[in-house]
């Protein structure tokens, strides 16, 4: 056999070679760019001085005590026909988001030996084989939502439509969070995931380096719309780049930056007008603590980041307001509120999806005040676990928060808070939860 036809008969395990090479070369690319940031009509931008690091170290027995009580969610909220959770307690539905959230509870509860092996492998499985059967929108995509119980797709007020609803490129940007993970880190289940992701066209969430979301007009047409604003966009992008997918664009911070000055802190805004593009600009902590406690952060992240928590510490020092900030399901009508550092013009707005003003609404948010204490070791974070370290059922897990006028406890439970606090706890112990390095320390002992 010549060398050429030796080359030829071994070409797909040399194309798989360096499909497996670019891979490696995009996250590490993603784990160590520094970006040149400049800020509009300025020649450049100060970076903030002095930011503090993350808590890192083993868990207190009473953050221990914390994280059971987050699992106690998914324990008490567990469909085990599909291997679902629900993403709100008593209310069998879940977004792409939502499952998402709950996968990266599996991994954290896992690590954290909350849970064994055992159980590990018997949830990742069943989730994995329930995503991997789901019936995709158009053939193409996750439905935006599913009922827990049957997997038929459903609104999000749970009423079944044999049609679909359309997808969320953010939600699906989140999904494949967990699953970069488990690939990653979890090898024995990559032809699972890889089952899944063969199912799916990722190509149509993607427009010229663009997300898109799909949704379905009032004549039955799909219709594609861009999707995501700073800070979720760029989260979610992360995920489709590291399987090597265009979001260039949606990955680029500048082309639609502005900045919206807060007690002197030029807080980082998406400059696309909500009435022209017809979505908000929330600015919320979510994103950023999520960015934070996965990948860790880049150059730009890091400076954004900082500049959404201490705003929201300088709130306090000048109102004696408790502030954390985000979006969160509430116990009644709207039952959807962004608590927001800014949107639609204003700082501090509290908003329905809709944009209905919902002020009386304004949240301490459980999982940010959390989020924020584990990613930033400074005095403000005993403020915030003071606000909310007494909010939980240790039957069903930890609420969403407290109104911030009234006092009163937030007392709705669900999968999304539950998951950013065991992520949050998970990251003290080991880091940032998405690494691509061989790492045996977060690998607990097979009981």
């Amino acid at each position: 056999m010549t060398f050429v036809q030796g080359l030829i008969n071994a070409r797909s395990h040399i194309i798989f070679i360096l499909g497996l090479l670019v891979a490696f070369g995009l996250v590490f690319m993603l784990e160590t760019a520094q970006f040149e940031l400049k800020a509009p009509n300025q020649a450049g931008i100060t970076l903030s001085a002095n930011i503090p690091q993350p808590l890192h170290g083993d868990l207190t027995e009473e953050e221990k005590q914390w994280a059971k009580i987050a699992w106690t969610y998914f324990q008490k909220n567990y469909q085990p026909e599909t291997g679902l959770v629900d993403s709100v307690e008593k209310y069998p539905l879940s977004t792409m988001w939502d499952t998402a959230s709950y996968l990266m509870a599996i991994i954290s509860a896992h690590r954290l030996e909350i849970i064994d092996t055992k159980e590990f492998d018997a949830r990742l499985s069943k989730v994995l084989q329930t995503l991997a059967k789901l019936t995709l929108f158009d053939g193409q995509l996750p439905n935006k939502s599913y009922n827990t119980m049957t997997l038929q797709m459903v609104t999000l007020k749970n009423v079944v439509t044999e049609r679909g609803t359309g997808w969320s490129a953010i939600d699906i940007g989140r999904i494949l969070v967990p699953l970069n993970i488990i690939t990653w880190n979890y090898p024995q289940y990559t032809p699972e995931v890889r089952a899944i992701i063969n199912r799916w066209q990722l190509q149509k969430v993607l427009k010229d380096g663009e997300l898109y979301g799909a949704t379905v007009d009032a004549t039955g047409n799909t219709v594609y719309v861009q999707e995501g604003r700073l800070g979720y966009e760029q989260y979610s992008a992360k995920s489709f780049n590291l399987l090597g997918l265009d979001v260039s664009k949606s990955n680029n911070y500048k082309d639609y930056l502005s900045y919206f000055d807060i007690y002197n802190i030029q807080i980082p805004i998406d400059k696309r007008n909500p009435e022209q593009f017809n979505a908000h600009n929330y600015v919320v902590s979510e994103s950023y603590i999520l960015d934070g406690l996965e990948y860790g952060w880049d150059f730009i992240s890091n400076e954004f980041s900082y500049r959404v928590y201490k705003v929201q510490e300088e709130r306090y020092k000048n109102t004696g307001k408790v502030t954390a900030v985000s979006e969160d399901n509430i116990n009644g009508d709207p039952y959807f509120v962004y608590n927001t550092v800014y949107t639609d013009g204003k700082a501090w707005n509290a908003i329905t999806e809709e944009g209905i003003d919902a002020e009386k609404f304004k949240t301490i948010s459980t999982k940010a005040a959390i989020g924020w204490s584990m990613l930033y070791q400074a005095p403000y974070r005993d403020t915030l676990i003071v606000a909310v370290k007494q909010l939980y059922d240790p039957e069903k897990g930890w609420y969403s928060g407290v109104f911030e006028e009234s006092k009163q406890t937030n007392d709705i439970v669900t999968a999304n808070t539950n998951a950013i606090i065991l992520e949050a706890l998970c990251f003290k112990k080991f880091g940032r939860l998405l690494s691509v390095y061989s790492n045996t320390e977060i690998t607990p002992k097979r009981k």
